[in-house]
């Protein structure tokens, strides 16, 4: 078993330190590369996409003031957090007076060429011809509005923030001359807020335009309503969250895990830490905690508050006390509150991440892949037998194996990997037609999870071993006996049956 640390490892090793405020304006992102673990519907999917993704957007309102500290570990509080509701009743008592609402020369405006569309909760200037996927942007973020309310569990209707006015452009000029984007705004590449006040440029892609309306958006609701937005991890991950959507038949649905390349061209959060992890410079999860104010000025960081808010928010066990959150919003020592309620499990977290982030991928399946650990125990006399399912990720055998002694494993069964074009068979042995990370599609792999676990050691659950219909393990460590079917983790939903496991002492 390995146990070096996190960083020592070449998918996690050499990482880069949080950017700081200020800087050029980011790259775009390139093109995302080429699936290089095949799997089942590999021959399906395009290589690579042919456009440059461009950098997420940039946002750093200087009313929303956070100083991106993690002061403290994870250690209990002394007392409890305040109640949710105590909470967002201090938060909106508390918030600033919403700013006055900009002069807008509207005969100016519309002598420069400038369109205005309106909403609800949106007045929209855009220089744009308006077409139909243009037309459609107010009453998108009209249909916003009520989910993020729920999302935030607001119920009085003075929590709803004050109306938002947005530009949409392709001619800066335009807008300068119109008065329409001040001369004080920090320069951005894609888009920014400050107040009620949104600011985006035309995206290659109408997905990609309406992600960053809703991004803006977010910040913007989450302003008028809390007073600030907290720290830049939590800032930026839950505006990706909440504008990462899906737009069908007219109807907008927030808080969407990508699932395809495809579905969601020029976003490229996905890409940017499946490229930060091939390239060794993947974050650990304490690192996107601290990150500091300006993350406007780089692209890397909006995928990592992405990922990070996309595991915690869709992850089983996690997802209850990350919603809680928003109560800690005008507390200065967020990150202390946070970490406060994760400190029973702080451990399995973090390891959780390093999985996670190492198989990354549209469509990946925090439901099936959640792990439950669950310690094992000595090993009966007569050896033991357990089930393994095809459709879950690693899953305790709850036998303890020791250090300096030899087990032999044997598997059997027959399940069912995937539906399409025809139902794909597996024993433990796997597929070889097929293969993913390196290894037999479907074949039984094993991994020794030693206890105690050092939450920031590299998990043994990432350098498995290959069982198949039978091995000899020799662990160099004391720990419980971890199985799993090899499968892409986006890709369990159609898996069905299970694999029987002996387990015995040689």
């Amino acid at each position: 078993m390995q146990t070096s640390r996190f960083s020592c490892i070449s998918v996690c090793c050499a990482l880069l330190a949080a950017p700081g405020c200020g800087g050029p304006a980011a790259a775009p992102p390139q093109a995302e590369r080429p699936e290089t673990r095949p799997t089942r519907e590999a021959t399906a999917r395009p290589s690579a996409e042919t456009a440059q993704e461009p950098p997420a957007p940039k946002i750093a309102p200087p009313e929303i003031v956070t100083d991106g500290q993690d002061r403290t570990g994870s250690e209990r509080l002394e007392s409890p957090p305040p109640s949710f509701t105590e909470a967002m009743s201090q938060s909106v008592v508390s918030k600033p007076p919403a700013p006055e609402p900009e002069q807008i020369d509207e005969q100016r405006v519309q002598a420069l060429g400038i369109r205005k569309l309106s909403s609800k909760h949106l007045t929209l200037y855009t220089d744009l011809p308006l077409d139909d996927e243009i037309r459609s942007l107010p009453e998108a973020f009209d249909q916003a509005y009520p989910q993020w309310r729920d999302y935030f569990r607001l119920t009085a209707p003075e929590q709803t923030p004050p109306r938002a006015i947005g530009r949409l452009m392709m001619d800066d000029s335009k807008f300068r001359a119109a008065g329409l984007l001040p001369d004080d705004l920090p320069a951005f590449v894609n888009g920014y807020s400050r107040g009620a006040d949104l600011w985006w440029r035309e995206q290659p892609s109408a997905y990609y335009r309406r992600h960053l309306m809703l991004h803006e958006g977010t910040h913007a609701f989450m302003f008028g309503t809390f007073g600030t937005c907290g720290p830049p991890w939590y800032m930026e991950g839950i505006a990706e969250l909440l504008a990462t959507h899906s737009w069908t038949d007219g109807k907008l649905k927030l808080n969407v895990f990508p699932s395809s390349r495809e579905g969601f061209p020029y976003w490229g959060r996905v890409k940017i830490v499946r490229d930060s992890v091939a390239e060794g410079t993947a974050r650990q999860l304490e690192e996107v905690l601290a990150f500091a104010p300006g993350l406007h000025s780089t692209v890397e960081p909006y995928g990592w508050c992405w990922a990070t808010a996309a595991f915690l928010d869709g992850h089983p066990r996690y997802q209850q006390r990350f919603r809680q959150l928003p109560a800690e919003l005008n507390n200065d020592e967020f990150n202390r509150r946070m970490k406060a309620l994760y400190v029973d499990d702080w451990s399995d977290l973090n390891e959780e991440w390093q999985c996670y982030i190492l198989d990354l991928d549209y469509g990946y399946d925090l439901v099936r892949n959640a792990i439950e650990f669950v310690p094992g125990k000595p090993l009966p006399a007569d050896g033991a037998r357990v089930t393994i399912s095809a459709d879950r990720g690693w899953q305790s055998t709850g036998i303890r194996l020791e250090a300096g002694k030899q087990y032999s494993i044997r598997a059997s069964g027959r399940y069912q990997l995937g539906q399409q074009p025809q139902i794909w068979w597996s024993e433990p042995n796997g597929v070889s037609l097929r293969y993913y990370g390196g290894r037999p599609l479907g074949v039984l792999m094993a991994a020794v999870h030693p206890e105690p676990y050092d939450p920031i050691a590299v998990s043994s659950l990432l350098s498995p071993s290959i069982v198949g219909l039978g091995t000899v393990l020799a662990p160099l460590e004391t720990g419980t006996l971890y199985l799993r079917i090899n499968d892409s983790p986006a890709e369990l939903a159609d898996n069905v049956g299970q694999a029987e496991v002996e387990i015995k002492a040689e």
